[in-house]
Order: structure tokens, then sequence, then C-alpha cells
């Protein structure tokens, strides 16, 4: 019996582009009273591998917080899954604005203590009394209340790049920082103001207008289904959108668009942008927002230090990563002084700069004629390799790299082995490599730019 992954991510991304169909990112969660968890983890991944499900889930004896893709054709067998359960019996999938089929390459389900940290003790309060659910309609009607004060319950790095408008937004690393700084900075307001709270999917939301509704506040609201669905309903009901920029999801894609308006910096060169990375340096995977000329010079890297190191032979990078001191620093999430733009707690409402709504990608538009394709998938590489299946391409030619990921990304091919050799010329049926400042995915094609 199955109970874990046995293929990596590359093997999966390989099987999903062979498979050649369309999947759906998702998510969802549910508070419940869970006996037994590893019991309900198991069960669960039985069911899930079954349909080759994927994503990252907790599961605890308070219920389930799930992001996931799931092919679109068994959408409704994953439903019938859920529904086993009657506290999961018509529950809502928040799916994903924009899809790709490589937001998870892994079913990951782990039993916590929370399904979200939040720092409570549940039995201080009742968990159940929470804030009045409001659908797109309602938030922003309330939005426009003078009496109404509106409260971001994400973290720093996720309200950079897209928040409402007027929202507070807290300067903190996790959920469990917000809680009590929010409870001190509205002590006054407990009696007479709507407070009115959101988050991505709704989760946070679902514990935090409990608890503030436990430390006395009257008029507690919280959006429904969080971004998420707002965004859903906004775009079905042609309702006005009171979110600006980007929603950060925490999958490979790390952000959804809502609106064309940039309210973000690249943290290195201040150019309007919102796009955010990992640093490439394995020992530091900062995650902030760069611009792509920040990109292509300091390939991925946050800073000089970090893009050093990543020109280090791997034994020596795997060397420096040895320690608590260095491992510490893996993962942070966008503070450092290295980062010169880097901005939160207080943000604009105004956006910075527009991307092209009709190209919301921001696409460059060029002549080209699409001559291979990916054929690997490296988490960490900067080697690309393309298998070329129409015309020729030479070392000198410029070629764009495109995918519903990776974006678009042009570069001028400096040097080329084809079938493990170096090479001027690559022809029809040639396996060419060459280095890259990014990492490509099997669902990026490679196009040579005409002109």
């Amino acid at each position: 019996m199955q109970l874990y992954n046995t293929l990596s991510a590359e093997e999966r991304a390989q099987l999903i582009d062979e498979a050649g169909k369309q999947r759906l990112t998702l998510s969802f969660y549910a508070y419940a009273k869970i006996e037994n968890p590893k019991k309900f983890r198991n069960d669960l991944f039985i069911a899930w591998n079954a349909l080759d499900a994927l994503g990252r889930i907790y599961v605890a004896h308070e219920g389930i917080n799930a992001q996931m893709s799931i092919p679109a054709d068994y959408l409704e067998d994953f439903r019938n899954t859920l529904e086993v359960y009657d506290f999961m019996k018509g529950i809502r999938l928040n799916v994903a604005v924009e899809q790709d089929n490589h937001s998870f390459l892994k079913l990951t389900i782990k039993v916590r203590h929370k399904i979200v940290a939040d720092g409570l003790n549940d039995d201080t309060f009742d968990v159940t009394n929470k804030g009045i659910h409001l659908k797109a309609q309602e938030f922003n009607n309330l939005l426009e209340d003078p009496n109404t004060i509106v409260v971001d319950f994400r973290n720093h790095y996720e309200s950079e790049v897209g928040h409402f408008e007027g929202a507070i937004t807290p300067d903190v690393e996790n959920f469990r920082e917000s809680l009590p700084i929010i409870n001190e900075q509205l002590q006054d307001f407990k009696e007479d103001k709507n407070l009115l709270m959101y988050c991505t999917g709704g989760i946070r939301c679902e514990k935090a207008s409990a608890y503030f509704k436990h430390q006395g506040f009257k008029n507690v609201f919280q959006l429904e289904g969080g971004i998420i669905e707002y965004t859903r309903q906004i775009k079905e009901e042609n309702i006005e959108s009171k979110f600006i920029g980007k929603n950060f999801v925490f999958d490979h894609r790390l952000g959804e668009r809502i609106t064309d308006d940039i309210i973000s910096q690249c943290h290195q060169c201040g150019k309007p942008c919102d796009n955010h990375t990992n640093c490439a340096n394995d020992a530091c995977h900062l995650l902030f927002i760069q611009c792509d000329d920040c990109k292509t010079a300091m390939e991925n890297c946050c800073s000089t230090e970090c893009l050093e190191i990543t020109h280090l032979p791997v034994e020596e990078q795997v060397t420096l990563r040895k320690g608590l001191q260095v491992g510490n620093k893996v993962f942070r999430k966008g503070k450092s002084d290295a980062l010169t733009f880097k901005k939160s707690g207080d943000l604009p409402n105004k956006p910075l700069a527009k991307v092209d709504s009709k190209n919301i990608r921001q696409k460059i538009a060029v002549k080209k004629t699409l001559i291979g394709k990916a054929e690997h998938y490296y988490t960490k590489s900067k080697i690309a390799q393309f298998l070329i299946e129409n015309n020729e391409v030479s070392v000198g030619d410029k070629v764009l790299i495109s995918g519903p990921t990776t974006g678009e990304q042009e570069i001028t091919i400096t040097e080329m082995f084809v079938d493990g050799s170096s090479c001027e010329i690559a022809q029809t049926g040639d396996q060419i490599t060459f280095e890259l400042p990014f990492r490509v995915r099997l669902s990026d094609k490679i196009y040579k730019i005409l002109g």
C-alpha cells in the first residue's frame, strides 16, 4: 500500500506533460474534530493518489487545510472523496484564477498540531463563534463605510504585491505574529467600528474572527472564501475590484494577477515589479521581488555574495551550507539588508505602473518561429535542455523561451552543446543544452526570434 511519493518532481512533470490533460489548481479548508489525524491522512493519500492528485495538505485534530492540483477530468471523482466525510459535504473549492499544470508536483499530506500555526489556545475561547461571512459585493459595500477598518491577515511578502484599498497590512512574517499586533492597534475601536478582515482563501480569518469576537470586538466580518473566491465573483458578476495588484499563492506560480496594477518594486533596482523569486543560492533561498533585468544580471540571486557562492563548485557550496547558522537562512521571506527597495507594513494604495491588460503576462511581442521543446525539469538547474523539432538554431541566435510558469524570457545563445558536444549549429532532431539564469520546465517551448 503506497502512502508516500515514489516519483521525483522531474518524473512527475514528465508524466503530466505526456498525459496532455488540463489540471486544476484549487484550495479548500475545513475546521472539524478529527479523532485520528494519522488514519485520516493515510485514507486521503490512498484516495487522492489514485486520482493523480497532487498538492500540499495539512491535517490535524482541528481539521484540514489543502492546496492542490488535480486533473480537470477527475474533479467530480475528487469531490466524491471529500463527500465521504460529513464535515466536507458541499465544501467550497477555491479554484485558481490562473492555471499551471506544474503548480504542484508531489502529493504531500502532513499531520500537524494545527492546520494553521496561530499560537492560540483554542480551549480559551469559542472557535465556532465566527464573524459574519461576506460575498464580494457585500465586502465592497462595507469597505466604503467610513466606520469600517479593514485588516489584511496575510504576511508582508503577500500584501506587498497586492491588497485591498485602505487595508492595514501588518509587517509580519506569519499569521501568529499578526494577531496580538492587530489586537493592540485596535483596542479603542471594539465597540463602534466594523472590523473587516480578509486573507488568501479564508482559513486564517475563520480563526481570527472568533479570536477577535472573544477579545470584545462587536462587529466582526470576514471575506468568504478569501481573495480567491472574491476574484471569481467579481469576474463572473462584473463587480468592481477593490483589490489591487497580485494575490500571492503558495505554489510554483507565486502569484495570480487580479488587476493590472503593479504596486510594488523590484527589491534590487526599484523598478515597478511584482514578480517573486527565490534566491538561487541553496543556502539562502530568500523570497524577494526581482525584475527581469535584475534576474538576468544577478542570475536569480538576491546579492553579490549569493551570486559568488552559486559560481563555486557544488562541493564547496554544500560545505558552506553545513551548520545551524547557515541553515537558519534558508527560505527567509524577504528580510535582508541587501534588498534596498524592500517595503512592508504601510503600503501604497496607488499603482506604480500598469501591465498590459490585454496581455497580462507581459509577453514579448516579437516575430518568432517555434523550433523545439524543453526536455527536462530540474528544480534547481541552470542548464536548459531542448529537443529541436523544426528548423535550426546557431550560437549567436536570439531565442525566446516561453511557458505558463516561466513567462517569456528572451536570451542570446553564447555557447551550445549538441548531443553532449560543443557545436555552433543545431538542426532538427538534435538535443541541445546551454546555460540559463533560470530553470526551465517541461511545458516550456523554445522559439527562434526572427529579424
